[in-house]
C-alpha cells in the first residue's frame, strides 16, 4: 500500500517538475548556465524567481521520493512470494518397524525356506 501511494506521488512530481521546467524563461546560453555566469539559475545571488525555487523544491522531493521507493522495493525484494503462498504442514516421518513385526509381514514363501 505504501509503495503504491509513493509511486502515485512520484508520477505527480514528475508531471509538476516537467511543467515547472517548461514554464521557466530560457536564458539562451545553453550549457554555459552551469559555468558560474551571472545569468545562471543558481548564480552568485542564488535562485531568483519563484519558478526556480519551486523547481528546486520539487526536484528535491522527487529525489527523496525516489530514494524512499528504492528502499521500500529492496525490502520487499527480500521476502519471497512462495513464503506467503505455501502453508506449513506438519508431516510426521515414518517410524521404523521392530524386527519381530518385519518378519511377520514378509511373504509366506520367504519364511518357509
Amino acid at each position: 500500500m505504501t509503495t503504491s501511494f509513493l509511486l502515485i506521488i512520484q508520477i505527480a512530481l514528475v508531471v509538476i517538475l516537467v511543467i515547472a521546467v517548461l514554464l521557466q524563461k530560457s536564458s539562451s546560453i545553453g550549457l554555459g548556465a552551469y559555468s558560474g555566469s551571472n545569468e545562471s539559475v543558481f548564480g552568485a545571488k542564488g535562485p531568483g524567481s519563484f519558478l526556480a525555487k519551486a523547481t528546486f523544491t520539487i526536484g528535491f522531493l522527487f529525489v527523496a521520493n525516489t530514494i524512499a521507493l528504492g528502499y521500500l522495493y529492496s525490502q520487499n525484494k527480500q521476502a519471497s512470494v512462495v513464503d506467503k503462498m505455501v502453508e506449513k504442514a506438519d508431516v510426521a516421518a515414518p517410524v521404523a518397524m521392530p524386527a519381530a513385526a518385519a518378519t511377520a509381514t514378509k511373504p509366506a514363501e520367504e519364511t518357509t525356506k
